[in-house]
């Protein structure tokens, strides 16, 4: 189990623990705060690429302390973990009200409003955190394509999240001062910051999933699908074998490479029963 399952999910994945969600989370005058300044200054956002870029030329000792520090307080404010499709069905199956959101990574990359995430509550309605975003910026829950608030039911929403895994993005749910949970996003290393600065530049600000990847031999094609999804670089191919091959200390579990695979070789199990993988969040 991940440090979050201990610290906020009684040795349980932590993100299936509805207290989570809950509306009293909300009381918290720190996490109020922050809530409206992340959402409320997001146009004010800049791309952190140059910084992370100078952080790799630092010399090795420094970059370490630095990727310590920032990741010990990320961890505190706003950190998330990847997740896999059947963990997310589990999630929208005991919350009341799935909101489709404007992702500020896109509107800051691309400059484009594009609605890959997915604001979650207890309450419903969107309940006090919904309260909270359309207070401090109208525009995530309003935006031009949408025309309006979009509220999802569960199956819409399990149906838009199948519809992002044909893209090759990877869901992740994420903290808004820990340890309450208020969004799942879809990711991928050209666009999601999140995800280009653990991934790309080695400064992590999510876990990875309960899970790993792992392939049949048997059952692979060589058909080399699950490589172009992957966006963590976990799958080699074997030219010996002409097979696909999945490296368990890359793979963060997100279970994409399953949906490409015509062959059905590919299969999630538990991170802890991998010993390559079980140390690696």
């Amino acid at each position: 189990m991940c440090e979050f399952c201990h610290k906020h999910g009684e040795g349980r994945k932590w993100y299936l623990e509805a207290k989570n969600y809950s509306e009293d989370l909300l009381s918290d005058a720190r996490r109020r705060k922050f809530i409206k300044g992340f959402f409320g200054e997001a146009g004010d956002f800049s791309d952190p690429t140059p910084q992370l870029e100078k952080m790799t030329k630092l010399p090795g000792f420094v970059r370490r302390v630095v990727t310590w520090n920032v990741n010990r307080k990320m961890k505190k404010i706003h950190y998330g973990q990847v997740l896999p499709l059947e963990d997310v069905e589990e999630v929208f199956g005991f919350v009341n009200s799935i909101t489709r959101l404007s992702c500020i990574c896109r509107k800051l990359t691309t400059g484009k409003e594009q609605r890959y995430c997915y604001g979650i509550s207890m309450a419903p309605q969107d309940g006090e955190f919904g309260n909270l975003l359309k207070e401090v910026n109208p525009s995530l829950l309003a935006g031009i394509e949408a025309g309006g608030v979009e509220r999802l039911g569960k199956e819409e929403a399990v149906a838009a999240f199948r519809e992002h895994e044909k893209d090759g993005l990877c869901h992740t749910v994420w903290t808004f001062v820990a340890p309450f949970i208020g969004g799942i996003c879809n990711c991928d290393r050209s666009d999601c910051l999140a995800m280009r600065s653990t991934v790309t530049y080695g400064l992590p600000v999510m876990f990875r999933a309960e899970y790993v990847a792992d392939s049949d031999l048997d059952l692979c094609s060589g058909c080399r699908a699950c490589m172009r999804v992957c966006q963590f670089g976990a799958i080699g191919y074997s030219a010996g074998r002409r097979k696909a091959v999945i490296d368990p200390r890359r793979c963060y579990g997100c279970g994409i490479c399953r949906m490409v695979c015509a062959k059905d070789a590919i299969a999630l199990k538990p991170r802890i029963s991998v010993a390559a993988a079980a140390g690696l969040w």
